[in-house]
């Protein structure tokens, strides 16, 4: 196993090897990896090292990481003459108070504020967050009464920003209110009398994605990345790691297989695991990346994905105690792979937090997935991606496109050419209609705004609930 440093001698898939993270199934991986160069070679910076059970550990400031040299797999062990070409992919994801992620919280905290007391309020919000400030920008037209500064201080607190020296506080934050209703000549074409009359919100480009390699539906890079981002937060919450601050990044890069026939790519192992914790001023890197190891790797990364030549990058720039705004200013919408499909299939030409379901950008995102996942669940493609396009002020989309990558089961006899046909029989894409089918009115969409608006089995999450498809 290649790390910033080897945690004891345990074999993948021993007794003492972590257990696999629940709702990942994926083919059993080999022990020896057959990845490419850059797999089997050293890393040319690893860094932090935790304490092995063969070498005692160096104690270090958080400052001085220390370095180690990792030891790559041996290129002749279980060596398949016949394997499979292989690709590596790298999905990303960060933590609930990284500064854009806030900044997508306060702006879904400021809608949902709305929606709750009027759920026809019409919202487009975007956050700003930098040391010692928070400022909210956009327009909304709402019968609510909300005050905003409170439903931002309240957001604030709850990522974990309660003192000075995290970046930013709570109490004492300065809030900036900058509000303006929504322009008229974008309400007149949007209202309707009947839901199924309502045009589009803007003129937009969305895109709905979904595969076979978990019982959710999406790609396994992007689940064990945001799974490990939201372990980062749960044990700083819970007290499990107390020198954790709120924000933090991880990276997971995974081989993949190229697959049997019309299969698609096949999750074969976990190549590297890159993982940037903010932490106290006073803890070791030996102790970031023991702790690192045990408490959030172990936990999420099922064993049998793991090997000996797996790398870990824990804490690889040495020191990570400026985090926060005062780090790195904060925007909403700037975390699209993280929000969506961890780069897989494509990305929309808008953001998602902030907007009410009038705004195509969220529903139709909403709605493509809907579509996507329903595709693959009931057995028409292995994989599939959905685009959606409308136009500002008209009802129905421009046009709809379904690219299965070659794996089309011929179910039913549909073709892929006849799964568009398959798909305007069965959804109603007009944007009051999305509404009306996905309960989107409803103030539950901060929950979205952390840890992925796809992917998840919560009942809120209503386009994801798999269409019957089965007899069409």
């Amino acid at each position: 196993m290649s790390t910033t440093g080897s945690v004891g001698d345990t074999a993948p898939g021993s007794a003492e090897a972590a257990p696999p993270a629940p709702n990942a199934t994926v083919a059993t991986v080999a022990t020896a990896a057959t990845a490419d160069s850059s797999t089997s070679e050293t890393p040319s910076s690893v860094t932090a090292p935790p304490p092995s059970a063969t070498t005692p550990a160096a104690t270090s400031s958080a400052s001085s990481p220390p370095s180690t040299t990792a030891n790559a797999p041996s290129s002749s062990s279980n060596a398949n003459a016949n394997a499979k070409p292989t690709f590596l992919f790298s999905s990303e994801s960060v933590t609930e108070s990284h500064p854009d992620k806030l900044c997508d919280s306060i702006s879904d905290a400021v809608l949902d504020a709305c929606l709750s007391l009027d759920p026809s309020s019409r919202v487009s919000c975007e956050t700003v967050a930098k040391t010692g400030v928070i400022l909210l920008l956009g327009e909304i037209t709402t019968s609510a009464s909300v005050n905003y500064e409170q439903v931002i201080r309240d957001a604030v607190r709850d990522a974990g920003y309660d003192d000075p020296a995290k970046g930013l506080d709570y109490k004492t934050c300065n809030v900036i209110v900058a509000l303006e209703e929504q322009s008229p000549d974008i309400a007149q074409c949007v209202d309707g009398t009947k839901p199924e009359e309502m045009g589009a919100g803007d003129t937009s480009v969305v895109f709905g994605y979904a595969c076979g390699e978990t019982p959710e539906c999406m790609p396994l890079s992007h689940v064990l990345a945001t799974r490990l981002s939201a372990r980062l937060a749960a044990v700083r919450k819970d007290g499990t790691v107390d020198w954790m601050r709120p924000d933090g990044k991880v990276l997971v890069t995974l081989e993949y297989e190229h697959g049997n026939g019309k299969l698609g790519p096949v999750p074969k192992r976990v190549h590297s695991v890159v993982i940037s914790a903010q932490h106290s001023e006073e803890v070791s890197n030996d102790k970031i990346a023991a702790d690192l190891m045990e408490h959030v790797v172990g936990p999420v990364i099922p064993a049998h994905l793991r090997d000996e030549g797996t790398i870990y990058h824990l804490n690889p720039s040495g020191r990570f105690v400026i985090g926060g705004p005062h780090s790195d200013a904060g925007l909403t919408g700037r975390k699209p792979g993280v929000d969506t499909y961890g780069g897989w299939g494509s990305c929309g030409g808008g953001a998602l937090s902030g907007k009410d379901a009038t705004k195509v950008d969220r529903s139709g995102a909403y709605a493509a997935r809907w579509i996507a996942k329903s595709l693959v669940a009931n057995g028409y493609c292995h994989r599939c991606c959905v685009q959606i396009s409308y136009a500002i002020g008209v009802p129905h989309p421009v046009a709809v496109n379904v690219d299965t990558y070659g794996t089309c089961t011929q179910k039913n006899g549909k073709g892929e050419r006849d799964l568009v046909q398959l798909v305007e029989a069965n959804f109603d894409l007009r944007p009051g209609c999305i509404v009306k089918d996905l309960d989107l009115k409803r103030p539950v969409m901060r929950k979205t705004a952390a840890y992925g608006h796809f992917g998840r089995e919560e009942e809120e999450f209503k386009w994801e609930k798999v269409k019957d498809l089965s007899k069409v």
